[in-house]
């Protein structure tokens, strides 16, 4: 007794340095505030571990060992300051006072972390632990029973009146736990009865964490034996609504056994949430910080040279670095800043041999922040079940879409997709919200509900141009027949690439001889160029380059905005096309790409260019040519094979440049304010 007596003086000290009494204060006031008798007060109160341990090293480790006795203790000292201090004269009985401890923290220790990804769980203690993980699924917010009272059914006993019979929910209990219909008198034996008008209701949501390597497995890059299960989290009242489907989460739990007939499930009741990312290594290689240096001299140079030595195990030099530079922009610009603001960048690649660029694609997703593959027999967006743990509410799944978060989507070939998933794709890239119909009817309620996703994640996808899709503009001069791809998806997509082979036969040789050696001498480097990089060394500039922050320079500016009302004068008039605002999104996000990929924090006038030519091939192989003429492959002019061919990219480039800016003080108005004639 004398143990007890110490660890309440014990409590009531922490309470008092903590300032949960002047809280505890606070949120009595607002119970004061109803008329209503509840048979429960629920109170939330903050522990500091390191504090508690630091008073009293019994009371905390009793804290973060004994949570259940902790809860008692502070439950008992709570009850005495408010009678002490006549807080709430509606509160008779210490059952009354339902306090719910929340742990600022644990300490840094494995014992008080759980891995997701190990087994088994069933022999770990019940006590706090911390965990990290992704949101796979979770379901509406339904109902449960914080606390209940009873009354005993025999008039001549005590508990027939009062509050002498409390129950109140504890972590792992079931709804049938705190009320049901056997429940006996403690003092004549008598059944009790539930006296309704007092039950208090708390919201419940249910949701399914998984072991962040869970998604390499979707990635399609390499095949793994490994096999991930999720865990279920009860986020109750406050902390409801708290997670969101394809985040990332740190949550400090207590485990629970929780009984369902016959069956004990495995699950942890969530005292804290808090959004939480993996850390990553975003050290440039010194490879890259080399060639940064020996290419100061061009504002071109390094990023044609990082795109050109790109995905040399799939592709040989030379072929493709168009593509492989949209990839890696799409990369370093696929982001979730601070503000929770998210900017993407969408691919469509046309092409005649989707094995070899679906491989390439496949090979990039590896380096992004997070990449999923969408797989045929898997769903794209989200699907429903029904919730296994007794409330029988509708589960929400995410697909690849909601998966792939602030990361990139490949869908894979466009061409083997029905017409209703292309549409429900495009409505979903215009409108990047995803809405889901729960019938309620089949899920238990009332009425039927439709919610509602953000979609923040880029989309890559391929098409096959050998299969004619009929469409009647693509005899436009310029534009690209694009297989079975809708001209309203197209548009849908920023950027559109068109993968063509300027050299022919020689270079469906290239590509042989290249998968041959790899196939014969795997590991081996097979092209001889002047710098090396591994997968490594991309991901790390990429992961570097996704978190500059950039800002437009004037200059880069006049040229985005002059080369916006110019376009959309020329193609308004001559081809009926409309440029919309998407296009000026579109341009500021390939020039601050390629400015992050070039390790700038101020975008130039030349990353300005590389948009603009990038931008208007794109629209061109939509809608046709415009009176900006620009060769077929404007980026990638000439072979980079050495320098020579670095220095005519440079001239070719530079002459581009003066044709945008010709083209700008031409056609679009006002122009020759800020553009000279010479």
């Amino acid at each position: 007794m004398a143990d007890i007596l110490s660890l309440k003086e014990s409590v009531l000290v922490y309470l008092d340095r903590s300032g949960g009494l002047k809280k505890l204060c606070e949120n009595c006031k607002h119970f004061n505030g109803t008329q209503q008798t509840e048979a429960v007060y629920r109170f939330c109160i903050s522990v500091n571990p390191a504090d508690v341990l630091e008073l009293d090293p019994v009371l905390g480790d009793c804290v973060l060992h004994d949570p259940l006795k902790a809860t008692a203790l502070f439950q008992s000292v709570c009850f005495l300051a408010i009678k002490t201090l006549s807080l709430i004269e509606k509160i008779h009985m210490e059952s009354q006072v339902n306090v719910i401890l929340k742990f600022t923290h644990l300490p840094p220790f494995p014992e008080y972390t759980l891995d997701l990804s190990s087994f088994p769980r069933l022999c770990r203690p019940l006590r706090p632990v911390s965990m990290e993980g992704l949101v796979i699924a979770m379901t509406r917010v339904t109902k449960y029973t914080q606390g209940a009272r009873f009354l005993c059914t025999d008039d001549d006993c005590p508990c027939s009146t009062g509050f002498h019979h409390i129950r109140v929910h504890a972590p792992g209990a079931t709804e049938s736990a705190t009320v049901r219909n056997d429940f006996s008198c403690m003092m004549c034996s008598s059944q009790l009865k539930e006296d309704v008008k007092f039950r208090v209701l708390g919201d419940k949501q249910l949701v399914e964490l998984i072991h962040v390597k869970a998604l390499d497995v979707l990635r399609g890059h390499e095949q793994s034996s490994m096999r991930y299960q999720s865990v279920t989290l009860f986020l109750r009242d406050e902390l409801c609504n708290s997670m969101r489907i394809g985040r990332y989460y740190r949550v400090l739990g207590i485990p629970a056994h929780v009984h369902q007939w016959s069956n004990i499930t495995w699950s942890v009741e969530a005292n804290s949430v808090q959004p939480w990312e993996p850390v990553c290594d975003c050290k440039v290689s010194a490879r890259f910080q080399e060639l940064l240096k020996g290419t100061a001299s061009s504002p071109w140079r390094f990023s044609a040279i990082v795109a050109h030595c790109f995905g040399l195990d799939v592709a040989p030099l030379g072929l493709y670095d168009t593509l492989k530079l949209s990839l890696l922009l799409s990369l370093v610009q696929t982001r979730i800043d601070e503000k929770d603001t998210f900017h993407n960048l969408d691919l469509l690649v046309v092409t005649t041999d989707t094995l070899i660029l679906d491989r390439l694609m496949t090979y990039s997703l590896s380096l992004a922040y997070r990449g999923i593959r969408h797989q045929a027999t898997g769903e794209m967006f989200a699907c429903l079940s029904r919730d296994e743990h007794g409330a029988g509410t509708a589960n929400i799944h995410a697909g690849s879409v909601l998966l792939a978060t602030g990361g990139v989507c490949l869908l894979g070939d466009l061409s083997y997709y029905r017409k209703d998933k292309l549409d429900s794709i495009k409505s979903v890239m215009e409108t990047r919200t995803l809405s889901v119909f729960i019938p309620g009817k089949k899920y238990g309620e009332d009425a039927d509900q439709q919610l509602s996703f953000p979609v923040q994640c880029s989309f890559w996808a391929v098409t096959d141009s050998s299969r004619r899709s009929g469409r009647a503009d693509c005899g436009a001069l310029g534009a690209a027949e694009m297989g079975a791809v809708p001209a309203q998806l197209a548009d849908a997509f920023g950027l559109v690439i068109e993968c063509r082979d300027r050299v022919g036969e020689q270079a469906l040789l290239a590509q042989t001889v290249h998968t041959l050696q790899h196939a014969v001498q795997s590991g081996k480097p097979h092209d001889p160029p002047c710098w090396e990089f591994s997968t490594e060394d991309y991901q790390e500039l990429v992961a570097h380059a996704q978190r500059l922050q950039v800002e437009l320079s004037p200059a880069a500016e006049k040229i985005i905005h002059g080369y916006y009302m110019a376009s959309r004068r020329v193609r308004s008039q001559g081809h009926g096309v409309n440029m919309s605002v998407a296009s000026i999104k579109l341009l500021i996000s390939l020039a601050e790409a390629h400015c992050k990929l070039c390790l700038r924090t101020q975008v130039l006038e030349q990353d300005a260019v590389i948009a603009v030519l990038l931008c208007e091939s794109s629209v061109s192989l939509k809608h046709g040519a415009s009176a900006l003429i620009i060769p077929p492959d404007p980026v990638f002019p000439c072979d980079l094979g050495d320098v020579d061919g670095l220095c005519k990219r440079d001239a070719a480039l530079d002459e581009l440049h003066q044709l945008i800016l010709r083209f700008i003080y031409t056609n679009a108005p006002g122009a020759d304010t800020y553009i000279t004639e010479e």
